[in-house]
């Protein structure tokens, strides 16, 4: 890179050059800029367009947006690398990382503008993370306090919603299908709790007048009302519904409306709303059902479905003492032409098959089937992870080409014949499967349910006893299971859907532990979407389960991190983390720290300013960043008069005036809903963004070209630099 400033003073010729070689940093800064608006609980979603094939995707996750995006430069394939890493280990902080790389990479720009040294940018910076991870600590919370506390609460955070959205919070297990295990029905008016709804027999009882009235993203859905009541709507043939927030929701977009057909044209005038008066009755709730609402950061379709995920497995643990909540016993289906109402958990394993498939079902109505597991592809050439082929042979050809097909119509003879001989019903397979067998499958009226997750494989082995096979060769009668049922998928009002191309379809056994997520919408583009948010909230509860303990969420523990950084700027700091710093053994790296610590302390706290200001920005909670950042200044200045920083955003968290808005319509009206934030997730978070941007700031600091450098190495600053 050619230095054209190097005739102007030293100093300002150092400035020109931090400015200009350190792309890797901007590169970093313009790529997370674009998910500005993904931080928060309440995100705007983008539009993904595939150009070759004009299909758009509807997407509100880091993930996402990285995956569509063309990065080509290194520093992006590194920022796509760490962002993947995260999400493969928590499914959940990436967009807190994506916008803190952006937010720190410009904090390190500008401390290169002020000539500060890259060694004591890396050693402050780094030994200033580590003493807000270690100070954050006081506000950890076990995951047994907060459910203690969040269900001997005498007001619900949601007291003023809707009877509507109470009515789906309680029934989103689909009536119908737990119809079988019913020993008693509610009364029509009466609401169940969703932690006393499941019996011993098996699964729960639910009212049949309730159904699973989903209020998502612009879906509406009605509400059966029971016999004898003769309460009028109060928005009834409106465009607004009722949510759990009491916010207007736009019904009649073209692109998010779910009411595509008259029949639920005619479901939305028959909308029947209820507004319910708060409860002071204390919760009955003793199980994980308020904790996974206050990591749903608001997801009202996510909160649900995963609420009644642990009501389910909570009631099976106190039967069988299980664990309280597996992540491994939960699948998701995702339903496509549907509206968002009709998502609900069902037990057993839900998933799409083709039309054809879909015939052989009408001949094991009601019928226990024979099933075989697969661990592995169902197809001639397939082989084992591992299989190696005699050393001292050399195949030229297989089969010749005037016995090929008669190769292969040999080896599909045989293994129907090894089917229909153990009479196998129902084939659940691993992998791909051949489709000339799948063929010859259903002529035989046998089942084959292809690319199964080794999980739902490990649920049907210990509730049907059958045992997985690699090869169909390698099958026993003792390998087959029994007692599995299939039938057609009803929607909640008891009706077999046929999707086109794809029939849903359930597979149940007696006792198995396995539940599916039914996860449905009329928007294509929007389906992904739907399937993100529900497994980050699953995850988010995973993982707080894991650490047994919570940060206290809602701004709580940045608004530390920045109360904690004005009390170093007066102290020393401790040397660098040597894993955090490498030793390149030179010069540059041996810098004083202590003429700089105040500028990048500041640049490090600039990171969590920016993040709390737009999360509020994003979250209405203040009109522009400007009034964000008096907010958050407020709020430090309080804490610091106060002595203890800690125990003063403890208590302002208790009473919910933690960077609570004023000018909210319902401030006055409402409960503020307490949050809380996954510990490791947010930490490890932190820390990655901060590796990656100290990552680039060293790389582009070693890195030098053009025709000054040997009179930069010359020099008497080029103890800054190192040259390759």
């Amino acid at each position: 890179m050619l230095l054209n400033s190097w005739s102007c003073l030293l100093p300002m010729a150092f400035r020109d050059v931090n400015a200009r070689r350190h792309i890797g940093l901007q590169q970093l800064s313009s790529l997370a800029g674009a998910g500005r608006t993904l931080l928060g609980p309440i995100k705007s979603c983008k539009f993904i367009v595939d150009e070759s094939t004009n299909q758009s995707t509807l997407i509100c996750s880091a993930v996402r947006l990285i995956e569509s995006l063309d990065l080509t430069s290194a520093a992006g394939q590194l920022l796509n690398e760490t962002i993947q890493a995260q999400n493969k280990e928590f499914k959940t902080g990436m967009s807190t990382l994506l916008f803190l790389v952006g937010a720190w990479s410009n904090a390190v720009l500008e401390c290169l503008q002020q000539n500060v040294p890259v060694s004591a940018i890396v050693s402050v910076m780094s030994e200033g993370l580590n003493s807000c991870c270690e100070k954050v600590q006081c506000l950890q919370m076990s995951v047994h306090d907060v459910n203690k506390e969040l269900c001997s609460s005498r007001v619900r955070p949601h007291a003023f919603r809707s009877k509507t959205c109470q009515i789906a919070c309680d029934s989103l297990l689909n009536p119908q299908i737990f119809l079988d295990f019913q020993k008693e029905i509610s009364a029509p008016e009466e609401i169940v709790p969703i932690n006393s709804c499941f019996h011993q027999d098996e699964d729960c009882s639910f009212d049949k007048h309730l159904v699973s009235p989903l209020v998502g993203f612009g879906s509406v859905a009605p509400l059966v009302k029971p016999a004898g009541d003769k309460s009028m709507s109060l928005i009834a043939g409106s465009g607004v519904i009722a949510s759990s927030c009491n916010k207007k929701k736009l019904t009649h977009s073209r692109y998010f409306s779910t009411l595509g057909k008259s029949h639920f044209s005619s479901q939305q005038r028959d909308f029947q709303g209820y507004l319910s008066e708060q409860s002071a009755e204390p919760c009955q709730c003793h199980g994980l059902g308020h904790l996974a609402m206050a990591l749903s950061y608001g997801n009202q379709t996510s909160m649900k479905l995963l609420q009644s995920i642990v009501a389910y497995q909570q009631e099976r643990a106190e039967r069988c003492g299980s664990s309280q909540f597996n992540i491994a016993e939960v699948v998701t289906c995702c339903l496509l032409g549907l509206p968002e109402s009709y998502s609900h958990v069902s037990p057993g394993f839900v998933t799409l098959v083709s039309p054809e498939q879909a015939t052989v079902i009408k001949y094991f109505e009601d019928k226990p089937l024979r099933i075989l597991l697969m661990d592995g592809d169902l197809t001639e050439q397939y082989r084992h992870l591992g299989f190696s082929r005699p050393c001292n042979v050399r195949t030229i050809l297989e089969h010749p080409d005037l016995q090929e097909d008669r190769a292969g119509d040999l080896w599909l003879r045989n293994m129907l014949d090894i089917l229909t001989s153990f009479e196998v019903n129902l084939v659940l397979v691993k992998g791909n499967v051949c489709e000339n067998l799948l063929e010859g499958c259903i002529a035989n009226s046998i089942l084959v349910i292809s690319s199964v997750a080794r999980d739902v494989l490990c649920a049907f082995r210990e509730v049907t006893g059958a045992q997985p096979v690699t090869y169909l060769t390698q099958l026993k009668a003792s390998c087959l299971g029994s007692g599995a049922q299939v039938e057609l998928w009803k929607a909640s009002d008891g009706r077999a859907m046929d999707l086109g191309e794809l029939v849903p379809v359930r597979v149940k056994v007696q006792g198995i532990s396995l539940l599916t997520a039914v996860l449905t919408s009329t928007v294509a583009s929007k389906m992904q979407l739907i399937e993100d948010q529900f497994w980050t909230s699953v995850y988010r509860l995973h993982h707080a389960l894991n650490d047994g303990k919570v940060f206290l969420g809602g701004g709580a523990v940045e608004l530390l991190c920045l109360s904690h950084i004005q009390m170093l700027e007066d102290e020393p700091l401790q040397p660098a983390n040597k894993n955090t710093v490498k030793d390149f053994h030179n010069p540059w790296l041996a810098a004083s720290v202590s003429e700089y610590k105040s500028v990048v302390l500041q640049a490090l706290a600039r990171g969590w300013k920016q993040y709390l200001s737009v999360v509020m920005c994003n979250t209405a909670k203040a009109a522009s960043e400007l009034e964000a950042c008096t907010s958050i200044e407020h709020h430090l200045q309080k804490a610091a008069d106060c002595g203890s920083p800690s125990a003063y955003i403890l208590k302002e968290f208790r009473r919910g005036d933690l960077f609570r808005s004023g000018s909210s319509p319902f401030a006055d009206h409402t409960e503020i809903l307490k949050v809380y934030d996954n510990v490791t997730a947010k930490t490890e978070a932190w820390r990655r963004a901060l590796d990656l941007v100290l990552l680039v700031l060293q790389t582009d600091a070693e890195i030098i070209t053009g025709p000054k450098r040997n009179q930069l190495l010359n020099s008497h600053g080029s103890s800054e630099f190192m040259f390759l």
